[in-house]
């Protein structure tokens, strides 16, 4: 059914979560064993507050939580190339991650909402001076070495992931993507975080539009989709793919 709906579709959102990146090997946040599960003071850490309060524990902290993105050799799996191979068949796909890994662009999807940022970089939040993961990685609390009138800023870096607290990004794109589209689908989100989870009422609020989930785990937001599947998702959209024809 889920094969016919996107065979179907011309205007296709996918919305992704944690769990389409764990088969790259990178842990989720909200399932029964996720990040934010085993140790819920993770979430107050990472957040803008504690980082302007205490940054000298915000960034081991930070690296220490997301060690695998930023060190770890992490490749695309089956989901991501999917959803690029789809958008080659000449669909118009919209992929809306919460995902800050940067995969779904390496897999070679064109139109990515990174919605809580990426992982890939960091800022000065005064001079706004921009700084690769390497930069990152080689001090243990970055700071800005760009050079100005007065000196070195030396400002304190923050990442260019959306913390607890702040704004998510792109977030009316995201409803303006889900109100042209024929179908809106998740896969690998828990739907537990605000306002994202919004998006599947807002697609649901138009029959016209088909809606579907693809998570490992049921969740609070099943009773809005057509189409629930509990399950893996590498395997399952392998399965599509064969039915579709499509080459992953």
């Amino acid at each position: 059914m889920l094969a016919q709906a996107i065979q179907k579709a011309d205007r296709i959102v996918v919305l992704t979560g944690a769990g389409i990146s764990t088969e790259s090997g990178i842990p989720d946040f909200r399932s029964t064993e996720g990040i934010w599960t085993e140790d819920v003071s993770r979430m107050d850490m990472m957040s803008t507050s504690y980082l302007r309060r205490n940054p000298d524990r915000f960034w081991p902290a930070f690296k220490d939580i997301f060690r695998v993105k930023i060190e770890g050799e992490i490749k695309p799996n089956r989901g991501h190339y999917f959803l690029a191979a789809l958008e080659e068949t000449g669909k118009h796909i919209t992929v809306v991650t919460q995902n800050v890994d940067g995969l779904h662009v390496a897999a070679g999807s064109g139109h990515v909402l990174e919605i809580h940022g990426t992982i890939k970089k960091a800022y000065c939040p005064s001079c706004v001076e921009q700084y690769d993961v390497s930069y990152v990685k080689e001090h243990e609390v970055p700071r800005c070495i760009k050079r100005l009138s007065g000196g070195i800023c030396g400002q304190v870096l923050r990442p260019a992931v959306v913390l607890f607290g702040d704004p998510v990004e792109g977030l009316e794109d995201a409803f303006a993507a889900v109100e042209n589209c024929d179908l809106f689908l998740t896969l690998g989100s828990s739907l537990e975080v605000t306002p994202v989870n919004y998006l599947p009422g807002a697609a649901a609020s138009d029959a016209a539009k088909m809606t579907a989930i693809i998570n490992r785990e049921p969740t609070q937001m099943d009773k809005y989709f057509d189409i629930v599947l509990h399950a893996e998702i590498g395997p399952t959209l392998s399965c599509i793919a064969k039915r579709l024809s499509i080459h992953i």
